[in-house]
């Protein structure tokens, strides 16, 4: 992929924070599905902690981008689906190991009921481009 354009405030659209509103890149699309906090052994890790489970999300999505031949360098957007709103400091926090301030994908944030069992906190689901 050559290298994304990123457009964080098109004409018209109030400036965005913490997120970058469109993303453009050319070539093979990588979709990864929602990661949880859970270890390559499948053991939930940070049970009520926000920060602990973020980090271990961003670490299977790290690991994910991998198997495909991705980095971060190449998500164009990520979902993030949580328990409370309260943790998107943890996640910020998390995401600002992985992805400088400068290169921000899209992003969108949703506060849900809940996941698939009441120990997980948040889910993160990304998308990337990759050269064709």
């Amino acid at each position: 992929m050559s290298e994304p354009t990123r457009i964080p405030a098109p004409a018209g659209v109030a400036p965005a924070t913490a997120y970058t509103h469109i993303v453009i890149g050319t070539g093979r699309f990588v979709a990864v599905s929602g990661q949880l906090a859970l270890d390559e052994d499948g053991k939930l890790v940070g049970e009520g902690d926000p920060a602990a489970q973020a980090r271990q999300v961003f670490e299977n999505l790290r690991r994910c981008l991998a198997a495909a031949g991705a980095t971060f360098d190449d998500v164009v957007k990520l979902t993030y689906f949580v328990t409370d709103m309260a943790h998107m400091p943890a996640i910020r926090a998390a995401r600002a190991e992985h992805i400088p301030d400068d290169r921000l994908p899209a992003s969108s944030a949703v506060q849900v009921a809940a996941l698939v069992g009441p120990q997980f906190l948040m889910e993160i689901e990304a998308f990337a481009v990759l050269p064709g």
